[in-house]
């Protein structure tokens, strides 16, 4: 059995948030190695037993004591003891001629964040990701090569050769600038920046719903004004303030200056029923008033019958026309 010095020695840094030559980072804080854990398995370069060929590699071992010590991703590769390619890749391990290891990653959210972007730095930040595997390396580590998975297609990556990192650059990931312009949208609607589009969609209908009935309340509101000058204009040729052709001009005063200001103007008018000299029996009416709408209602009738000169008078200076006699 190994030592215990002997054995810290054999332990690797699996991963860790450093920037790598393809520029970009993989935040330790992000990685889930739960399932991982569960199957350990530690392979060559990356390979995985698929072919059904005499040449294929299988697992040479497994990832014990795997861990995070600061920003450190670590791990203690084991090798399969019956298995003859991974005695000979332990061999070169124990013998300090292989080095170092890989990680396997699935990632699973990108981010441009300049935040979390450092000097150097030219594609966006994996900020959560699974542990998929772990491989021993002839040229390894997160200096210059990884194996990164990515929506079930792999990404092989070896040094010098980065050309297939395109869907990391920033600004050049349109599911990333959705998820943007969605945290956006959500905070300027008073959601919180990590709502779901559909709790968006919901907002935003709703503020439609409210435009909407927002509209339609100022319309109602701007014909029950209308319904309430003409009203009050109507009232006042009742009342006899003002005649039936001027109408349209107290009800477009009305629309301009507001009801308010429309019934002060007819509230300084001459109300009905005001308080005038008496009409002598003999001659009712004569000489009172300048126009027929100056006559009380209440003694418009007796006016007519009992001084029809009068009245003919007053109602030609109001229309400009004699009246009929009865």
């Amino acid at each position: 059995m190994d030592k215990p010095d002997e054995q810290k020695k054999k332990e690797v840094v699996i991963s860790n948030s450093r920037l790598n030559s393809y520029g970009f980072r993989v935040l330790t804080e992000g990685i889930d190695t739960t399932q991982y854990a569960r199957n350990p398995i530690l392979l060559w370069m990356h390979n995985r037993p698929f072919r059904g060929t005499t040449d294929e590699v299988l697992p040479i071992g497994r990832v014990e004591n795997l861990r995070v010590d600061g920003d450190n991703l670590i791990g203690t590769p084991v090798f399969d003891e019956k298995d003859e390619f991974a005695q000979k890749i332990a061999a070169k391990w124990e013998g300090g001629i292989l080095k170092m290891v890989s990680a396997g990653l699935t990632v699973i959210e990108m981010s441009d964040d300049p935040a979390l972007m450092v000097q150097g730095q030219r594609r966006m930040t994996v900020t959560k990701c699974k542990l998929t595997e772990v491989s021993i390396v002839d040229i390894g580590a997160n200096d210059d090569a990884l194996v990164l998975f990515k929506d079930g297609q792999t990404i092989s990556l070896s040094a010098g050769s980065d050309q297939e990192l395109a869907f990391m650059n920033i600004n050049n990931n349109p599911k990333t600038d959705a998820q943007m312009d969605l945290k956006q949208i959500a905070l300027q609607l008073g959601l919180p920046e990590n709502a779901t589009e559909k709790e968006v969609e919901t907002a935003i209908a709703n503020l439609k719903k409210d435009a909407g009935d927002a509209v339609q309340l100022r319309k109602d509101a701007e014909q029950a004004a209308e319904k309430a000058i003409e009203h009050a204009v109507d009232e006042a040729i009742r009342l006899r303030k003002i005649t039936a052709d001027k109408k349209d001009h107290f009800v477009a005063l009305g629309k301009k200056a507001g009801l308010e200001s429309l019934n002060e103007t007819f509230q300084l008018m001459r109300p009905e029923g005001r308080p005038t000299e008496a009409i002598k029996p003999e001659n009712p009416g004569a000489g009172q008033y300048a126009k027929l709408s100056d006559v009380p209602v209440d003694k418009l009738e007796a006016l007519r019958k009992d001084n029809f000169g009068e009245y003919a008078k007053l109602y030609k200076a109001e229309y400009g026309i004699e009246p009929a006699k009865e």
